[in-house]
């Protein structure tokens, strides 16, 4: 297996258990105000907010990593059908 999916898919499971972590201790409410965006000013749950926050990077990340890279023409095999 590959040494840099491991590492990854154990630093997504660090930070899930993290967020676990926060949603268990942070209960009390929290404002989020953001007029130019929201309507009105939301509260929701510490850990809530913690999960979105983390759901939207992560979301973000992943249309950035996908990227839009092509791979080059010049990969030194040919690409003509042999007969």
């Amino acid at each position: 297996m590959n040494f840099k999916l491991i590492f990854k898919a154990l630093l997504i499971i660090a930070v899930l258990a993290l967020l676990v972590i926060m949603g268990m201790h942070n209960r009390q409410s929290v404002t989020l105000s953001m007029p130019n965006v929201l309507p009105r000013d939301q509260s929701l749950p510490a850990a809530m907010m913690y999960f979105a926050f983390f759901g939207v990077g992560f979301l973000v990340g992943a249309v950035v990593m996908s990227g839009g890279a092509k791979k080059s023409g010049g990969s030194g095999k040919s690409n003509k059908v042999q007969t």
